[in-house]
């Protein structure tokens, strides 16, 4: 088997890139922290605040076979530049309406679905992307430096939002979000990225439109230890679903958005750490432990979170579980460029993301019902539980919201410990070849590593079928 090289001068296109996107996604968390306050002040409702997610959501999983299977037709580059144009066109128009008096909630759902549809495209190209120009050492740093946006995005942007949410209106920041899709677009037209070579699984999966995204399906599960860790990751994707749509409405119960921006960035602040020990670390050498406890970990910190109605101990606990969330998040990042034939890593992402998220729109349609009509009626003032739980975790206003957190956060440390306790899970590294060659400097020991590597390749550990 052929191993895919990094290209030179890899890692300086890839840090323009990673520029340009950073921006863009701190634009991004501008106006998401944004609208959903402005949607919750609107409407008051819990259920109407996670339908706008659930509208992000759903064009994602439905687009994104499709969208893989033509990423890996098109030049990444070009694939990248569509979706930040198309969602940045998609943000123009709710400033448009938005200043001309006439943007209704029914827009926001419908632009976030467009923007939604294009941003599916971004995933998958920007992965794929990295794993041809970061060398399979540095794929670890890599993945963390992608997610420095995310934490940076997450720090700043509550803060800066809730300013200017205030001082200036959402008219200001959608503005921003605007301009900042513009600026990575404008950082992508100056690098080059380069095709990947062609494999066996690339000759394999050609065919229709149709054919090609379905081979992404069916290179997953033909690996039963990458279709495992997608199950697992589809369930604590489950439970971290009613994060979205509960921790907003329950913090502006307890405090001002202002206040509520400063602790969202202070939660931030915990991932922004994580992504850059996870930068400069690389995670584990066994990506499944990089997984498994730091998943295990982020369960616990959740049943802190919904313990008492304490904007403290929520800004802690938060803290806490977005530190190990980078280093989760990378390991299993590396662990699957390194595990995936590059020219398929378009639609095995997609589907990859496809299958890992599928269970977030039920957590999001479900969250709101749970907790209005069965876990805060509980937890009210002469509720069922109120004699029982609520001596432990209190009654009143987001008492219901807080058991449901502890409940999840229960069902993500136990699905933690069951996966390692399942083998070709645990094992995937062993059983999976790499498909990422070692950076060799020296031209002797790179003949000696292609001679050994032609003898092993009739030893590698077949594919898991059973």
């Amino acid at each position: 088997m052929q191993k895919q090289k990094a290209a030179p001068g890899g890692m300086r296109i890839f840090s323009v890139i990673w520029f340009g996107q950073l921006i863009s996604t701190i634009g991004s968390g501008l106006t998401g922290f944004a609208m959903g306050v402005w949607i919750y002040e609107k409407t008051g409702s819990t259920t109407l605040f996670a339908m706008n997610i659930l509208a992000y959501t759903l064009p994602t999983l439905l687009v994104s076979p499709f969208a893989g299977a033509l990423v890996d037709r098109w030049d990444r580059r070009w694939a990248m530049i569509i979706s930040d144009t198309g969602a940045g066109l998609s943000t123009l128009v709710i400033w448009l309406l938005y200043s001309s008096g006439n943007l209704d909630i029914w827009h926001i759902y419908v632009a976030t679905a467009f923007i939604a549809a294009f941003s599916t495209f971004q995933w998958p190209a920007y992965s794929a992307a990295t794993t041809l120009l970061v060398p399979k050492k540095n794929l670890g740093r890599a993945s963390g430096m992608v997610q420095i946006g995310e934490a940076v995005s997450q720090l700043i942007s509550p803060v800066v939002a809730g300013a200017l949410f205030v001082s200036a209106g959402l008219n200001s920041i959608i503005l921003i979000d605007f301009i900042t899709f513009g600026f990575a677009v404008f950082t992508l037209l100056f690098v080059q990225v380069p095709k990947p070579e062609v494999t066996e699984e690339g000759k394999e999966g050609k065919g229709s439109l149709i054919q090609e995204a379905a081979f992404g399906w069916k290179y997953i599960t033909a690996r039963r230890g990458l279709l495992s860790l997608l199950l697992y990751f589809a369930a604590i994707n489950f439970a971290s679903g009613f994060f979205g749509p509960l921790l907003v409405p329950m913090m502006l119960d307890l405090a001002e958005p202002d206040t509520m921006g400063l602790v969202f960035s202070i939660v931030g602040l915990g991932m922004l750490f994580g992504t850059l020990i996870m930068s400069a670390w690389g995670g584990p050498k066994r990506r499944i432990l990089g997984i498994l406890i730091p998943g295990a970990l982020m369960g616990l910190s959740t049943i802190f979170m919904g313990f008492r109605p304490s904007i403290v101990l929520i800004g802690a606990s938060g803290f806490i579980m977005m530190l190990f969330m980078p280093v989760l998040n990378g390991s299993s990042q590396a662990l699957w460029q390194s595990k995936t034939a590059p020219d398929v890593q378009g639609r095995v992402f997609s589907v990859r993301r496809m299958i890992a998220q599928f269970t977030q729109p039920f957590s999001l349609v479900l969250a709101g019902p749970l907790v209005d009509q069965v876990f805060q009626p509980l937890m009210d003032e002469g509720g069922r539980l109120a004699p029982t739980v609520g001596r432990i975790i209190g009654v009143g206003p987001s008492r219901g919201t807080g058991l449901l957190l502890i409940l999840m956060g229960i069902f993500v440390f136990v699905m933690s410990f069951a996966a390692y306790l399942y083998p070709r899970l645990r094992l995937v590294e062993e059983e999976l070849p790499d498909h990422l060659a070692d950076e060799i400097d020296d031209a002797d020991q790179a003949e000696k590593f292609e001679e050994r590597d032609s003898e092993l390749e009739f030893k590698e550990v077949p594919v898991s079928t059973d």
